[in-house]
């Protein structure tokens, strides 16, 4: 499976809904892909508020799952808010 890039737009949803949404960020936090996305209506608009950016978990087959846990949740964070820092 090819890695998921940034930039690359997927639809998500559950089955009544579905969204479009862009990733802004991949990274790999022990050994486990994860991706940040966000809506791309929100980023396309370019409001000035913070945009909203959830985190999933790439599995092995390139299919997007949830985070289960706080603890796994708080590590992608982490990673991500890092992400942020380099690119300032």
């Amino acid at each position: 499976m090819e890695k998921i890039e940034v930039g690359e737009v997927f639809t998500i949803g559950d089955g009544e809904q579905e969204e479009e949404v862009e990733v802004v960020a991949s990274m790999t936090v022990d050994g486990q892909d994860y991706v940040a996305v966000a809506f791309t209506e929100d980023l396309r608009d370019d409001i000035e508020e913070d945009i909203e950016v959830f985190f999933l978990k790439v599995d092995e087959d390139g299919d997007f799952d949830v985070i289960e846990s706080d603890e796994e949740y708080d590590k992608v964070v982490e990673a991500f808010d890092e992400i942020l820092e380099e690119e300032e």
